[in-house]
């Protein structure tokens, strides 16, 4: 796949991105109701030495009735026989890291999760509640989810809806009818070879270029086919049944040994492409090559095929991610036998149909992407993957309905007040460096004046009226909407940047930056509790939405957003010694966060530890947004002294918090897949970003002998 083009506080979910996912993959999705999220708080027995005592509950800062705790924290999630200089994240959460059980059909839970399925919830009501006259967008709302559920029609259709296409592969005569359907593939929305799509040109960021990219893999990333990760065995021999179970469902002779071969060609891919930590570096993935130096660079690709295939005749640039990827493209299609490519495309097209095929397909996919990569036990409810499959492909159709019900013009004014202020407080913070020369710091000034930023929902709303969705062809609504999607993207190309659209639903509990827009986003869903509550205390609201805004806001400052400026452009405006300081500074959280290792050595198992070079700019946004977000809570306080709440002062509570938001459990799959293929580190180790904040060593007072404590000098500070 291509590189990350924004950056967002949470990861989607490793299983939805391991390959062909049957509908566009979401953030972290939790059971939830109107109710409040957690229960009451309770007084704890007494706190060992540099814990905070447990006292009689406070009302809310602001006078209401806060959702979650008292006053915006669950004070009975903490587990206070330890010590918060040992662990902060058991401290402020162990109890309820200890008794929350992870839901039979997730593969992670926490308060991401809750929120989610408080979502889908409200999201499954208004599906549900859509009616409209045939051609409308709430009668394709209904079709596209009852025909979705009505599962005793998809059975009694069986393979037919995919059979022509499958009978169609199997002809296949050379290789241009192979890139022919790498083409039919990535106008679904499928993984290919030869991975395609449309964005801003990098460093032209009022025009949108077509982007090329490496793709094509069944598994999550490159490195879980290596042979010496042992620690991915179950995943590659899962993945390899997989493989031949699809062939055999699908009727395929010899399938075992067939499906032997296709595994062998994806190794062959794999081999060829570039690691996560190489995709995040822009300057690398920008080569932008006319048609007639795409054809020298991989000559053995039949070029004119693949570009009338996906749309793009006509174009004289492309910007090539991966070149070297590409090539090796080339180079299997010349070396590989052709059986073997047709196996492989049936293969893909079945792996992508899957999901809205019969019980037998569904079963098989799930057994690999959620048993056996993400170690979930259960299946999400039809309904669920129902409400999955609507916002993926009528999402903002959805939202505007969300939006109406959910979202008030006062969270959206509070929302902005708040992000009014970390931008503030951020302006300080770059004004404060010593490390930056003054030239350099005016430049960073001036790209902060030009963010723009985007609440609660778009402006205008996506127009879906040429979607056709068809009441009773399941498989066929899915594929007409990934076209439909495609054929928006590729009509973007020759026109103007349209710098008010949306990379997320108002229903998407997360939030993003966008270095060619220079934009933070934050949909509706996440702008509630335990994030941001109005009635909840601001000590509370700043270290959760407050640090989720500036985690945001830092982005455009992390070492890949800080090589755009303010337009949006990919060009160096940093003088050469103000870069030298700053590598500096974040090869010291690269080797802090590298040393961080959930999984111990076991066996022949090698240690699985954080990759701090692949996290590096989440790391970075947390550090900084964390920072920045004190820095608002600060100036939120206008000079006067926060109350006590709780025998816990605001410093505390702020930090309390921070810790909240990153309430999380793992399924050791899950997080194991996640070291690999997450950008972002593990929850418990962003909770432990503090440890670098003089604010945190003031207010918990952790001794020198406790394992977050560090000395002065070993706190890393970048903005």
């Amino acid at each position: 796949m291509t590189r990350t083009w924004w950056f967002a506080i949470a990861a989607i979910s490793a299983a939805a991105c391991a390959a062909p996912a049957p509908y566009p993959a979401r953030p972290n999705a939790p059971p939830s109701s109107a109710a409040p999220l957690a229960p009451s708080p309770a007084s704890a027995a007494s706190a060992p030495t540099g814990a905070v005592p447990a006292q009689p509950a406070a009302p809310a800062a602001s006078g209401g009735q806060a959702q979650y705790g008292s006053w915006g924290f669950d004070l009975s999630g903490m587990d206070r026989s330890i010590s918060p200089g040992q662990n902060f994240h058991r401290f402020a959460n162990g109890h309820w890291l200890e008794t929350t059980p992870i839901p039979p059909d997730k593969s992670n839970y926490g308060l991401f999760t809750l929120l989610a399925d408080l979502s889908d919830d409200r999201t499954r009501a208004i599906i549900e509640a859509s009616r409209g006259e045939p051609g409308s967008e709430e009668r394709k709302i209904a079709d596209l989810y009852q025909t979705f559920l009505d599962e005793h029609a998809i059975e009694a259709q069986g393979l037919r809806p995919l059979q022509a296409r499958l009978d169609a592969i199997q002809k296949l005569r050379d290789k241009a009818g192979v890139v022919r359907e790498f083409a039919r593939l990535a106008r679904e929305l499928s993984t290919t070879p030869l991975f395609t799509e449309v964005g801003q040109d990098d460093r032209d960021p009022e025009h949108h270029i077509a982007i090329l990219a490496q793709g094509g893999l069944g598994l999550p990333d490159r490195d879980l086919y290596q042979a010496d990760a042992k620690q991915f065995a179950p995943a590659r021999a899962g993945y390899l049944t997989y493989i031949t179970s699809l062939l055999t469902l699908a009727h395929v002779a010899d399938a075992a040994r067939r499906a032997q071969a296709v595994y062998a060609l994806e190794e062959k891919i794999a081999q060829s492409h570039w690691t996560r930590v190489q995709n995040r570096d822009p300057q690398k993935t920008y080569n932008k090559l006319s048609i007639a130096e795409l054809q020298a660079l991989a000559p053995g690709v039949p070029w004119t095929v693949w570009l009338e295939g996906v749309g793009l005749r006509g174009q004289t640039h492309l910007n090539v991610n991966q070149p070297s990827a590409i090539a090796a493209v080339g180079v299997l299609l010349e070396r590989e036998p052709l059986p073997v490519w047709r196996d492989y495309l049936s293969v893909r097209t079945l792996s992508a149909a899957a999901p809205y095929l019969p019980e037998a397909f569904v079963d098989a996919w799930f057994t690999m992407y959620g048993k056996t990569l993400s170690g979930t036990p259960e299946l999400k409810a039809r309904w669920r993957r129902g409400v999955d499959l609507v916002v993926g492909r009528l999402g903002e159709a959805v939202g505007k309905l969300y939006v109406a019900q959910y979202f008030t013009p006062a969270t959206k004014a509070a929302a902005d007040a708040l992000v009014a202020n970390l931008l503030e407080a951020m302006g300080q913070r770059l004004d404060a460096l010593t490390w930056m020369s003054p030239e350099t710091k005016a430049k960073a000034r001036a790209k902060l004046a030009m963010y723009q930023p985007k609440i609660g929902y778009p402006k205008k709303w996506r127009d879906y009226s040429t979607l056709r969705v068809v009441a009773g062809d399941a498989l066929g609504n899915v594929q007409r909407a990934a076209a439909f999607e495609y054929d928006r993207l590729l009509a973007k190309l020759g026109k103007p940047v349209d710098r008010d659209e949306w990379g997320m639903t108002p229903m998407t509990v997360n939030a993003y930056y966008n270095p060619t827009l220079n934009e933070i986003v934050f949909p509706a869903a996440i702008l509630q509790p335990p994030f941001f509550d109005p009635n909840a205390d601001p000590a509370v609201n700043y270290g959760g939405i407050g640090a989720v805004i500036g985690h945001e806001i830092s982005h455009g400052f992390d070492d890949s957003g800080a090589q755009y400026d303010g337009d949006g452009t990919l060009r160096n405006w940093w003088s050469e010694d103000d870069r030298r300081k700053f590598k500096t500074a974040t090869q010291r959280l690269v080797a802090q966060y590298s040393g961080y290792c959930p999984f111990a050595k076991h066996g022949d198992e090698p240690a699985q530890c954080v990759n701090g070079q692949l996290t590096l700019g989440e790391n970075i946004a947390d550090l900084a947004g964390l920072t920045v977000a004190h820095r608002a809570y600060q100036l939120a306080l206008r000079g006067q002294p926060a109350p006590i709440l709780d025998g816990l002062s605001g410093e505390q509570r702020f930090f309390l918090g921070w810790a909240q938001i990153w309430r999380r459990l793992y399924r050791n799959e899950e997080l194991s897949n996640r070291l690999v293929t997450d950008s972002h580190s593990p929850s418990e180790f962003r909770v432990a970003m503090l440890r670098n904040l003089d604010s945190w060593y003031a207010a918990f007072s952790p001794k020198p002998s406790e394992a977050l404590y560090l000395e002065p000098a070993q706190r890393i500070e970048i903005w």
